[in-house]
């Protein structure tokens, strides 16, 4: 199987320097890699012009449009017969895309989308973002723990699918408002085999400040009732979940000055659920401190998701 490996970067060279050096140091050969430069001011060329004597690479700038349709340029200048999409602020492991071959021969996979997890080198903010992404109390484990490996939705991190799929679907339709989930969906609604490859994990290297963490939160729960405007089906029970834990904190506020007897209640459900979430990362990262800034983490994205979530949905509504 040859793949072509498609990355869109946006004024991030050192993140590209990064990918690149791990796509270097892949045991599989059998793959191109296609940079797009989606109109970046900070340009990530001689980056790549390092690596071409070492991996067969192509540079492609265009002007800013967004990383779904970079990826979709990037595809039609690929020569591979299987797209591997990654965002330039991951790293691969140095089986990566061996194991993949091997799982899509195995399991006759059309498309697939791979979890993220993080090294060991990461800083302690990146491991508490990650764990507030990934953990089982904050996103209820869709991001790479399905049991039922079918009902996966690839996310643009770590994803891939065939060239036929591509052919047929036309890859990204939206630039960057939850692209990876309707193009997920669409490939499945087309008939297509698109499953979790739990074996296929990147570190995915945020460099997310709180703030900007807490920002693009929002911007995922706003996405994902944008991909409600091509498939009303993609809003599931577990997708407004942040936004009832948002209501339960605004309702506690108003019982702790004007319900009291009612306190006690919502005290012990809240204080349960941050003492799972601490002792969990602290013990699968083995540090204190680590557990509580992915308590901080986690309550941020919980927040900022559930509330970018319903002020869609109500400007949806308000727009009938």
């Amino acid at each position: 199987m040859f793949f072509s490996v498609i990355v869109p970067v946006y004024n991030r060279p050192d993140e590209v320097e990064a990918l690149l050096k791990s796509l270097e140091n892949q045991g599989y050969s059998r793959f191109e890699v296609v940079v797009v430069e989606d109109g970046s001011s900070i340009s990530s060329k001689s980056v790549c012009d390092a690596f071409k004597g070492n991996i067969e690479l192509k540079y492609i700038y265009q002007d800013n449009q967004g990383q779904g349709f970079a990826r979709n340029t990037g595809m039609k200048s690929a020569m591979g017969d299987f797209f591997v999409i990654l965002d330039s602020d991951v790293v691969l492991p140095n089986r990566y895309l061996e194991i993949l071959s091997d799982e899509i021969r195995k399991r006759n996979l059309d498309a697939f989308g791979g979890p993220d997890a993080a090294a060991e080198d990461f800083s302690p903010m990146q491991k508490a973002m990650d764990y507030a992404m990934t953990s089982f109390w904050t996103t209820g484990g869709i991001r790479g723990k399905l049991k039922d490996r079918s009902k996966f939705q690839a996310r643009g991190f770590n994803m891939g699918f065939s060239r036929k799929v591509f052919e047929l679907l036309h890859g990204f339709i939206d630039p960057n408002r939850g692209e990876d989930i309707e193009l997920s969906i669409r490939i499945k609604k087309a008939g297509f085999k698109l499953e979790l490859v739990p074996e296929a994990w990147v570190y995915h290297k945020r460099k997310n400040t709180w703030v900007t963490f807490a920002k693009q939160a929002f911007s995922f729960g706003e996405n994902r009732v944008n991909v409600s405007r091509y498939h009303p089906e993609a809003i599931r029970l577990v997708h407004t979940l942040p936004s009832f834990f948002v209501l339960f904190l605004a309702t506690f506020l108003i019982a702790v000055f004007f319900l009291p007897q009612l306190t006690g209640y919502f005290s012990f459900l809240l204080t349960t659920w941050v003492i799972f979430v601490f002792f969990d990362a602290s013990w699968r990262f083995g540090s204190a401190w680590i557990g509580g800034l992915a308590l901080i983490c986690s309550l941020t994205q919980l927040i900022a998701y559930g509330s970018g979530f319903a002020l869609a949905i109500f400007h949806k509504a308000a727009r009938g």
